[in-house]
């Protein structure tokens, strides 16, 4: 973990997640998922949600720094991508002793995080990650400054290309990624019918 990132954990717990992170991911989807979890944090103020009280902080950080993870080699299992991300970061969870209730919030943030309508009614973690990803593909939500100074201190270095470009290779190896009505469906469907487009604009 380079020191960019050390100062933002607090905990052994949210240190084990950027480590298996930045282990992983490629740097514009690394970069991305530390942005999704600063406008996260943003949502939860605006909406007065306070850290400890109304949502677990540590809990966010794992959902928002990890809900890519199943994008990565390492974790290219049989799964859609979410689910893989999602199973990976609930054995996260486990190994640090949090309990089954906290494993399923940071799992439903995880494998809904591509499913609006759905993700923001099960609860504050699962709501703020989606938001925060949404805001960061959208820039919805969140002030010029803001915006460009996060992509400052951590560049988008081609994420709006490169996660769909993972995402499509994996699912065109593995059918089964890209079930029907899915976001990765929609990304392989692009890719073969029209050619390869940025595919943020449909997450």
């Amino acid at each position: 973990m380079t020191r960019q990132y050390q100062r933002m954990t607090s905990s052994a717990l949210t240190t084990a997640a950027l480590d298996l992170a930045t282990a992983h991911e490629i740097p514009s989807v690394l970069n991305h998922s530390v942005r999704t979890h600063g406008y996260a944090l943003l949502h939860a103020q605006k909406l007065e949600l306070v850290a400890s009280v109304d949502y677990d902080p540590e809990l966010l950080f794992v959902a928002c720094v990890l809900h890519d993870l199943g994008a990565s080699e390492a974790f290219d299992g049989p799964q859609r991508f979410e689910v893989e991300a999602a199973d990976a970061a609930a054995s996260l969870l486990e190994y640090h002793g949090r309990t089954p209730a906290d494993t399923d919030q940071v799992w439903q943030a995880i494998a809904l995080h591509t499913s609006p309508g759905i993700v923001e009614r099960r609860g504050p973690v699962p709501m703020l990650t989606r938001l925060g990803v949404r805001t960061d593909f959208f820039s919805v939500s969140i002030p010029d400054e803001l915006r460009i100074a996060a992509e400052r201190e951590y560049p988008r270095l081609g994420l709006d290309h490169e996660l769909g470009a993972l995402l499509v290779e994996q699912a065109l190896r593995q059918p089964e990624k890209a079930r029907e009505s899915s976001w990765v469906s929609d990304l392989v469907r692009e890719h073969q019918h029209a050619g390869w487009q940025p595919p943020a604009g449909r997450l």
